[in-house]
């Protein structure tokens, strides 16, 4: 058996393999070191890299950037977890097979992308991203953070462009941030998630990015003029907020569902015209943090209907805190709770669940609890309210769990068993981009036309023509 893959401090955590070998950190939740499950896979990847490598005539590490790297990764997984992906051994011996397999691209609209600027010196905001490595540090749980100084250089707007577009099939990406003590003060602001949003699509003449505005409703009028100075001036897309992370000065969160501290927020992005809730929901940082419970959805979800209210994270509560005996039998936690409850208000057709961090987690680690999260979500919510998120940057390029998803198989057993719905190609096209095309009112035919037109599209088949060079470069942080 192979050792764990090594974390490098500075600059995320970085792995021969096409898919992350563990769990990843997006810096809001404490990730699980290695299993003994993902050890075997690695051995695997390892082994079967080394033979085919050499009979393409390439070293191990430059295969693996193949096609090819991809399916034998894929491979190794269904060998150790049983077969959840669609790929077949000729796949990883003669790579242009893989392209013949694939068939159309679909439109993939990602709904939760990150970027974080090296130039960006507000006080305390390095501090801000990186404290759950500080906590991490002081609980013990990876004493070689004890090094790390927070580099934060790589995530730049270039690099940005590359792992999220040209590394990866994504057509259009909406730009999030962490949290900061007040909304102006985020990780990376609204002014500069918008500017970042504008840029991009002067560069390349064409809508390829949109932009979170974000919202904090603790702070009252404060936070209500800010709301309109965003739409205003900065034209942002969508509302992001933390009900798990109280604005400075507050010892708590707050509730989607509280009409003194959230309805005027609410009916305010009502007035604007700007209709899409984006809420964190599970992954809490530290002790369970109760506030990232989905619960209040429901209340809120109905009082404004007109509003569409798009759960991040799906309300996942995190790998590090399922009980594996039970995930099994397919009690998620949190997540299990909101759709049962979603099920009893069938007449609730605005709230849409996101996939970010939950599928990367879950799909590398138990793809079983990975199958019983997405048919317990299609059930109660419906094929057209679940929407495509990757947290990337944070996880590298969103490709792999691209490639993942498209693969990923519902077995039948528990279709016969729980009801789940097969993932076929047309569901997982809806998932992929056209859900979240609606929400945002994006022309798919017209941008499916558009886009290869565009200056990134030029760029991009320069790239593919020289050769790709994935870096397989994840910008969160694994626990040793």
């Amino acid at each position: 058996m192979s050792k764990r893959n090594p974390i490098r401090l500075n600059q995320g955590y970085t792995s021969p393999s096409p898919v992350p070998l563990q769990v990843i950190s997006n810096e809001e939740f404490v990730p699980p070191p290695q299993t003994g499950q993902q050890a075997q896979v690695e051995w695997l990847i390892d082994r079967a890299s080394k033979r085919l490598s050499g009979k393409l005539g390439l070293n191990r590490r430059d295969f693996l950037k193949t096609t090819g790297g991809m399916a034998v990764a894929f491979l190794a997984m269904n060998e150790v977890f049983g077969k959840f992906f669609d790929v077949l051994a000729v796949e990883a011996a003669e790579p242009p097979a893989v392209q013949e397999k694939k068939g159309p691209v679909p439109f993939i609209f990602d709904v939760q992308t990150h970027y974080v600027s090296s130039s960006f010196h507000l006080p305390g905001w390095k501090e801000g991203l990186l404290g759950l490595r500080r906590r991490a540090k002081e609980m013990g749980l990876n004493p070689q953070l004890s090094g790390d100084t927070g580099t934060m250089a790589d995530l730049s707007v270039a690099n940005y462009i590359k792992e999220v577009f040209l590394d990866s099939d994504t057509s259009l990406g909406l730009i999030s941030t962490p949290p900061g003590p007040y909304p102006w003060e985020a990780v990376v602001p609204p002014k500069e998630m918008t500017h970042i949003r504008d840029e991009i699509n002067r560069l390349t003449a064409s809508q390829r990015m949109l932009a979170h505005g974000l919202v904090m409703p603790q702070l009252g009028q404060v936070d209500l003029d800010f709301m309109d100075q965003q739409a205003e001036t900065l034209r942002v897309d969508a509302w992001k907020c933390y009900t798990g992370s109280p604005a400075k000065g507050f010892e708590h969160g707050w509730w989607l569902s509280d009409e003194t501290i959230a309805y005027p927020m609410l009916q305010k992005a009502q007035t604007l015209g700007i209709t899409n809730i984006c809420i964190h929901k599970g992954l809490p940082l530290g002790p369970v943090a109760d506030y990232n419970h989905p619960r209040d959805l429901l209340k809120a979800a109905a009082d404004f209907p007109k509003l569409n209210f798009l759960v991040y994270h799906a309300g996942f509560l995190g790998t590090s805190r399922i009980n594996l005996e039970n995930g099994k039998k397919g009690k998620i936690p949190w997540t299990t709770e909101f759709c049962e409850a979603k099920i009893t208000h069938p007449q609730l057709t605005n709230i849409f669940m996101e996939l970010g961090s939950t599928f990367g987690q879950l799909v590398i680690t138990e793809p079983l609890i990975c199958a019983h999260l997405l048919g317990q979500i299609l059930s109660a919510f419906g094929n057209d309210h679940v929407l495509w998120g990757t947290d990337s940057i944070w996880y590298g390029t969103p490709q792999w769990q691209i490639e993942a998803f498209r693969r990923f198989q519902m077995p039948e057993k528990l279709q016969e068993t729980y009801g789940y719905p097969a993932l076929t190609k047309d569901l997982k096209a809806k998932i992929f981009g056209l859900n979240a095309a609606k929400l945002f009112k994006v022309n798919v035919e017209e941008t499916r036309r558009d886009l290869p037109k565009d200056y990134l599209s030029h760029i991009k088949m320069a790239y593919l023509d020289e050769g790709p060079t994935p870096s397989h470069h994840a910008y969160g942080w694994v626990s040793s």
